[in-house]
């Protein structure tokens, strides 16, 4: 399980790739909260990036990270197929050997464009874990790919590539692209609603770009 706490070790993903600046509300309102409170425990998924550790921790919180995309993507987690059925998805194992947090509960969580990357299978019940491993009224900032154009032949990896998403001390959010896993999916904003159904509200964010981002309450 990738999963790794405080000021934990480990050299950026991708880090010989080129980082591309983004505007982002959501980051922008999120930072103010963490600004304004003391001592939040933090659950950032993607590849370690020394850099989110370091802001993170500098502001007198705790971080976790967990990367799910690449995990998901692995072949022994599918079951054998049975008849003419295609094979499906072990998700309560998937579950329990990467967000097993041993009793660790967080305020909140970069969720990020996560769930456009994982096996339709897991998307609900991942959901659903991170509700049960936040406090009341903590905070979750997720985005969505409104949309996979398709890529020009001269441009090269897709722009809806995999990425790591590094943070900054201001409103922009730094894109690293980390590999070549497509977006399997995206949602429109009333399949986002029902996706997060248990939590107490959403606010979604205008963007300029296909990127849409929502923090959601606990």
């Amino acid at each position: 399980m990738g999963l790794f706490g405080g000021k934990a070790g480990g050299s950026d993903a991708g880090a010989h790739a080129a980082r591309v600046s983004r505007h982002s509300s959501g980051w922008a309102q999120m930072a103010k909260y963490l600004r304004a409170e003391d001592s939040l425990r933090i659950l950032d998924f993607g590849p370690t990036s020394a850099g989110n550790i370091s802001l993170v921790t500098n502001l007198g919180h705790s971080i976790y990270m967990a990367n799910l995309v690449e995990d998901a993507a692995r072949p022994d987690y599918l079951l054998p197929a049975q008849e003419e059925e295609p094979p499906s998805f072990d998700t309560n194992r998937f579950l329990t050997e990467n967000l097993d947090f041993d009793g660790r509960h967080f305020n909140v969580v970069l969720l990020w464009d996560t769930l456009d990357y994982l096996p339709k299978a897991l998307i609900q019940p991942v959901a659903d874990r991170l509700f049960d491993v936040m406090t009341p009224g903590g905070q979750l900032l997720a985005l969505f790919h409104s949309s996979t154009p398709a890529r020009p032949a001269h441009k090269s990896p897709d722009e809806n590539a995999f990425s790591r998403y590094h943070l900054t001390d201001h409103d922009q959010l730094e894109l690293q692209r980390v590999g070549g896993r497509p977006i399997l999916h995206t949602q429109t904003n009333r399949q986002v609603e029902a996706i997060f159904h248990r939590y107490a509200g959403y606010k979604f964010f205008l963007a300029k770009d296909t990127l849409r981002e929502v923090i959601v309450t606990r």
